[in-house]
Order: C-alpha cells, then structure tokens, then sequence
C-alpha cells in the first residue's frame, strides 16, 4: 500500500513562499513609514526630502527600522511553507539591494539629506537583521 504524499503541490508551496515574504516585506515596510509618519508629525524628523534630520533622530530611526526589519523576516520564516531561514534571508536579500539603490540614489543629493553613515547602517544591517529574525523562528522549532 503506497503512503499518501503529505507535501503541498508545488504551485501551492510557492503561492505560500510569495505570500510569506510579501508578507514580511509588508510588516516591515509598513511599520517602518508608520512610525516615520508618527515622527515627521511629532517633528522629531523633517518630512522625507528635507534637510535637517539629526544624528539623534537617525540613530532612534536605526533602531525602529532594525526592530520592524527582523520582525518582518520572522513573520516571513514562520509563514514560509519550508525552509524557513531561507525566506527570512530573501527578506535580508532584498532590504540589502533596497537599502543599497537608497544610499547610492541619495549620496550626493544637495542639500544632503543627513549624515552618510544611515544610508550605510541600513545596508550593513540588511542581512544580520534578517539572520535574526529567521533565527527566532528557527530556534522556536
């Protein structure tokens, strides 16, 4: 007697790995303007595109941002079908070729829009970032 095949049809398990990271990218990157908007109108941060924006505002912007970016990989490795650090990497994949066109794009902008070590934050932290969020949920089992 043959054992049914327990696994998702593969069109099923890649519906499931899209939905899991757009998902993730959806938490972070919503999060992340969220909290941006709360920001702008508490004027603890100019509005996107002007100058001005302190190291101290950058350095709390760091901070939210990493928190919603591993956040944002766990939800993608615990709703991924399989092999949850790869999707939580994908995330980390992603942010780190966002995060990159986003420093290249406003390097040399006049006025500069803030100091250059944000723009590189948020690249060097892309992938440690995503790490840790799929780590969460790896190590719950």
């Amino acid at each position: 007697m043959a054992t049914p095949n327990l696994q998702p049809a593969p069109s099923r398990r890649i519906g499931r790995t899209i939905l899991a990271v757009i998902a993730g990218i959806l938490t972070g990157a919503l999060l992340s303007i969220g909290t941006d908007l709360v920001m702008v109108a508490l004027g603890f941060i100019p509005p996107l595109g002007q100058p001005g924006v302190t190291s101290g505002a950058l350095v709390v912007a760091t901070i939210y941002r990493t928190l919603f970016g591993i956040l944002g990989s766990y939800i993608a490795a615990r709703l991924a079908p399989s092999r949850p650090m790869a999707h939580a990497m994908a995330l980390g994949i992603l942010g780190f070729i966002a995060s990159t066109a986003g420093a290249a794009a406003t390097w040399n902008h006049q006025p500069p829009l803030g100091p250059h070590w944000y723009p590189v934050a948020l690249v060097v932290l892309a992938l440690p970032t995503a790490w840790l969020g799929g780590k969460l949920r790896v190590m719950q089992g």
